[in-house]
């Protein structure tokens, strides 16, 4: 199966905040943003450009694991600064792919340089979902309307 909606559409029909949060913050500051917006990450800014991404994943694996204090450890030491990222033009099954290969759970959107949004792979799987049930109540209007031959 073959899933070639776009990103844009993903995007366009999902209510969202980006949230971002300073390199030099805390790592404390950045679990109370996770925590206060019911998010698993967020995107990392250096000013104005995205740096980096911090998740759950990684205060889980670099601060808990390791014992550190996350009110003294930036969120720039710990986060991970190669994202993989998708444009709106991609497709579902592209980005299903790129979640899937980079064993990754939030991909930012880019368009000529500027954050759009960040899906998920539920945003995605909500979508495809959607999409099979309005296959599914086409084909039963179909059938339903006499149409079979």
């Amino acid at each position: 199966m073959e899933f070639t909606d776009t990103v844009r559409l993903v995007i366009e029909n999902k209510e969202q905040s980006v949230y971002t949060i300073a390199a030099g913050d805390t790592v404390y500051r950045a679990l109370e943003q996770l925590s206060q917006y019911g998010i698993g990450a967020m995107m990392v800014k250096d000013g104005e450009k995205i740096v980096g991404i911090l998740s759950e994943r990684d205060y889980a694996r670099k601060i808990a694991l390791r014992g550190l204090d996350s009110h003294h450890v930036r969120v720039q030491d710990i986060m991970t600064d190669e994202v993989v990222v998708a444009s709106p033009d991609d497709t579902i099954e592209t980005c299903m792919r790129l979640l899937m290969e980079n064993r990754i759970r939030h991909l930012p959107v880019i368009e000529n340089g500027n954050l759009l949004g960040v899906i998920t792979a539920g945003d995605l799987m909500r979508w495809i979902m959607g999409r099979q049930g309005e296959t599914i109540e086409h084909l039963k209007h179909y059938i339903e309307g006499g149409y079979v031959r």
